[in-house]
């Protein structure tokens, strides 16, 4: 796979990185962690070399993570968050906390479970609203001081909060959902990023499955999985969408691969510092996520693919 370098930050990484959340966490039962080792293994010799994690997804995510990666850490990049002191996965109700000391807590726990002395990638999970920005910022550049951490980022905030940030201590990436089916960063986030050589790093770039043509509104989804609760996998929102799943369809036919690729190859022709994060359980997903990075959008592809995105009449809805 091709490589990536994730804004001024310099580190390098798989152009497609893997999301780990659902090892443990939003999508029903939880895998066998020998199980997620062996599929994080898999990832890594295929190519990855960027998986995501978080506290708030269980101790067992970051501890396969740890474990798939024992003895090979320089090999691969690693991010984590912080700052989600609990949720409700039936609602999907979160507390937060993002004073200095819970971000020091959180720091040492997550260190542990994957069994390193630093973190690549260190994200504020979601934004306190008892915690200004500029306070998180400050502790994170005692953290990169001291190197605990090299690089840090924000995950799904708005414009204003990411240049407060940077004006503190320099973020190196935001990570926000972003694919065909939901591009509200376009209007803000994302030329941000673009002047401040940020590094994006979409999250759900398959829209939770959607893009790749294999949910529908007949899909019924596993307990625990948070699509049950989530608006845009209702029933008539999934079936007012597929005008927009036949586009994609389409397009991979005629370029001779298959809609997930499709979908990934968009959202890195945004610009070179874009990584999407995938996630997945199978291997062979992890195979055709991989092939996107072979996928090229020429700029005139691209033009042509947002000017036809924007006549689709196809429901844009949050959480």
């Amino acid at each position: 796979m091709e490589k990536r370098i994730l804004g001024w930050s310099g580190l390098e990484v798989s152009s497609v990185g893997l999301g780990c959340m659902g090892l443990s966490h939003g999508f029903g039962p939880a895998t066998d962690k020998a199980e997620g080792v062996k599929l994080l293994k898999a990832a890594f010799e295929i190519g990855y070399t960027f998986f995501d994690t978080a506290e708030i997804y269980g101790p067992a995510n970051e501890e396969t993570i740890g474990e798939a990666f024992s003895g090979m850490r320089e090999s691969v990049v690693i991010a984590t968050k912080f700052g989600i002191a609990d949720m409700d996965e039936n609602t999907g109700q979160m507390w937060l906390d993002a004073s200095p000391a819970a971000i020091k807590k959180a720091v040492d726990g997550s260190l542990a479970r994957l069994k390193t002395d630093y973190i690549d990638l260190y994200y504020q999970h979601r934004q306190d609203p008892d915690t200004p920005v500029e306070s998180v910022a400050e502790t994170m550049k005692e953290l990169i001081d001291a190197g605990v951490i090299r690089a840090w980022g924000l995950s799904a905030t708005d414009a204003d909060t990411i240049r407060r940030a940077h004006g503190v201590c320099p973020v190196a990436a935001v990570e926000s959902e972003y694919s065909m089916m939901y591009r509200k960063i376009e209007a803000d986030v994302l030329p941000l990023c673009e002047e401040l050589e940020i590094a994006v790093v979409p999250y759900s770039p398959l829209a939770k499955g959607f893009l790749t043509g294999t949910v529908d509104g007949a899909t019924v989804f596993p307990k625990g999985d948070l699509r049950n609760i989530m608006a845009r996998y209702k029933p008539h929102v999934m079936d007012a969408n597929q005008e927009l799943l036949h586009f994609i369809e389409k397009l991979a036919a005629e370029r001779g691969c298959t809609p997930a690729q499709i979908s990934l190859a968009w959202v890195m022709a945004r610009n070179p510092y874009v990584v999407p994060i995938p996630g997945t359980r199978s291997i062979e997903r992890l195979k055709e996520n991989a092939g996107a990075s072979d996928v090229i959008l020429t700029k005139d592809d691209y033009v042509k693919i947002n000017m036809l995105l924007r006549k689709i009449n196809y429901m844009e809805v949050g959480f």
